[in-house]
């Protein structure tokens, strides 16, 4: 999970949430820039789901709005930006021992958030080489392993493959060698920065996780 700075939101979201308030029948259901939404929620989040820092994209089949406090029980948050984030389908329709992410959560509430705040999520959460996420704080890690169901097999082998890619670029750079630290902090840096088309790298706090066990 890597934390989300927000930014502005759609001037759209905001003129609805002026009428939500005036009583003038509108809300999150009939707001008709969803569209808008997602694309401003995808770019802070580089492109990746807020939970499990898969690929996501405009396709509605490959993305979702999640409402970090479920608007079940807090309906007033509903049209809240703050609350809003962007995730993967999250293997909707499987079994829900096979569903992860906001599709596993439901309308469950969690400890974690991946919104920058005063618990920054990157400094709470840990990860294992062969892909395992996981917490030292008991109810965070309840949230990574049973409300979001995160350490699916298939999503600890993704993040494993993602770092392996990584590994074998700078096993081919330094043959026989220790990596140079220089090397490493820059690939750190990389990593924490979206590229020219505003994404970041699939898994990318995973890795620098462990990059930064190297330094």
């Amino acid at each position: 999970m890597k934390k989300i700075i927000k930014q502005s939101e759609p001037r759209s979201l905001v003129e609805h949430r002026i009428k939500q308030r005036a009583n003038e029948n509108a809300n999150y259901d009939n707001y008709p820039d969803k569209d808008k939404l997602r694309e401003s929620l995808l770019k802070e989040q580089g492109y990746l789901c807020c939970y499990c820092m898969s690929r996501i994209t405009l396709d509605l089949e490959r993305m979702k709005i999640e409402h970090w406090k479920p608007y079940t029980k807090y309906e007033s948050l509903r049209l809240d930006y703050q609350n809003l984030l962007g995730v993967c389908k999250g293997n909707e329709g499987a079994r829900p021992s096979k569903q992860h992410c906001d599709t596993k959560k439901g309308d469950s509430e969690l400890t974690i958030n991946p919104i920058e705040g005063d618990k920054n999520c990157e400094n709470l959460i840990r990860y294992r080489p062969d892909g395992k996420i996981y917490s030292d704080d008991v109810s965070i890690n309840r949230d990574l392993n049973e409300t979001l169901n995160l350490n699916l097999d298939f999503l600890k082998k993704n993040r494993k493959a993602a770092l392996d890619v990584v590994i074998r670029k700078l096993d081919e750079k330094f043959p026989n060698k220790t990596w140079a630290k220089i090397t490493v902090q820059k690939e750190i840096d990389r990593l924490n920065t979206k590229d020219e088309n505003g994404f970041y790298d699939e898994y990318c706090q995973f890795i620098v996780s462990y990059l930064k066990s190297k330094l």
